[in-house]
């Protein structure tokens, strides 16, 4: 919100002195805590989404920001904890959106399907993070990151199998658990496998292409 000059400022005739007055576009606002963190880390998301760019610098970075690298320091203590910061996003975004789903479906195969249909749509929505989610992004980083997003599908897996397992028992399967376990490992191997090809197919294969007719068949 601008701010009205100050009387001082003021010629006798009410008009403001342009030597006096910074024009607003002239002011450099200094980031609220915070901002500028989350600013790096949007424009990062946004650099992966460009094609050829599996690999960003931190001095290409700096450069897109226009700040220097040193300044992109004083918020991260590495480019890993740059992606680190990524990471969390999509933890944070995907499992915020599955407990939702868990605790408002009864059924245990709808809250399966719903659970993929989630994790690639935010995919489809989100390219830069795709790129991150199936390592592309991570190949020349940190081992620890690869491990992270490892993890990451591993719990995946975990809520499908949970959820596929009620699905048996409620169908009154004797092999329910046994099942469950084959199934979520398939859906997961599925949903992974669409995001990398959407990531390397350049954007153009999109990640829901004929989902539910896909997600019909290996229920099926």
């Amino acid at each position: 919100m601008m701010n009205r000059p100050d009387d001082d400022t003021l010629d006798s005739d009410g008009a403001s002195d342009p030597a006096e007055v910074q024009h607003p576009d002239t002011v450099r606002k200094r980031p609220k805590p915070g901002e500028r963190r989350a600013q790096i880390l949007q424009t990062l998301a946004g650099m992966l989404e460009q094609p050829g760019a599996e690999r960003v610098t931190t001095a290409a970075l700096a450069a897109r920001l226009n700040v220097s690298e040193a300044a992109l320091y004083r918020h991260f203590a590495s480019k890993a904890q740059m992606f680190e910061g990524l990471i969390e996003f999509i933890e944070s975004s995907v499992f915020t959106l599955i407990n939702q789903i868990t605790e408002r479906e009864p059924s245990g195969l709808q809250q399966a399907a719903k659970v993929i249909t989630l994790l690639l749509q935010f995919g489809e929505k989100n390219p830069g993070m795709t790129r991150v989610m199936v390592g592309d992004a991570l190949v020349f980083e940190h081992d620890r990151l690869v491990a992270r997003m490892n993890q990451f599908f591993d719990r995946i897996e975990s809520q499908l199998r949970q959820s596929l397992r009620v699905a048996g028992d409620d169908a009154g399967s004797l092999t329910a658990s046994a099942d469950a376990n084959a199934r979520a490992s398939v859906l997961t191997a599925f949903a992974v496998g669409r995001l990398q090809r959407y990531a390397r197919s350049g954007f153009k294969r999109l990640p829901t292409e004929h989902l539910d007719a896909a997600l019909g068949l290996i229920a099926a």
